[in-house]
């Protein structure tokens, strides 16, 4: 079992830039995929980007790519997201997640630990 703390939230212009992070605790981190998810309100959660055990491997939705880069220390149990040309439609709540295993990296059914989120809003 892992426990997930966002950080790092706020209310910025567009164009601006933020730094998620999420620390976990409880369990071996470094078996985790982790993934960070966005929702509005009568949303559903909606796949943002994700990184694999290792390291090696991130992915992006479309409307981040080139704008948003994943990362994480496994030493210090942390992943972050980097947010950079922030758009008021990048306005979410931001939940960090993890999983285990095989399953696909984008569904957020296949997370199996979250963290409570954190508020980003972006004005124009």
């Amino acid at each position: 079992q892992v426990q997930l703390v966002e950080s790092g939230g706020g209310l910025v212009q567009a164009g601006d830039s933020l730094r998620l992070a999420c620390a976990a605790s409880g369990d071996t981190f470094n078996s985790y995929d982790m993934g960070w998810f966005r929702q509005t309100p009568g949303q559903e959660r909606e796949f943002v980007s994700a990184i694999r055990w290792s390291g090696g491997d991130t992915y992006y939705a479309d409307s981040v790519k080139g704008r948003f880069t994943i990362s994480r220390d496994n030493a210090k149990s942390t992943v972050t997201l980097q947010m950079n040309s922030l758009k008021p439609e990048d306005t979410a709540i931001y939940y960090c997640a993890a999983k285990q295993g095989l399953r696909t990296i984008y569904y957020a059914k296949t997370y199996d630990h979250w963290g409570q989120g954190t508020q980003v809003t972006v004005s124009s």
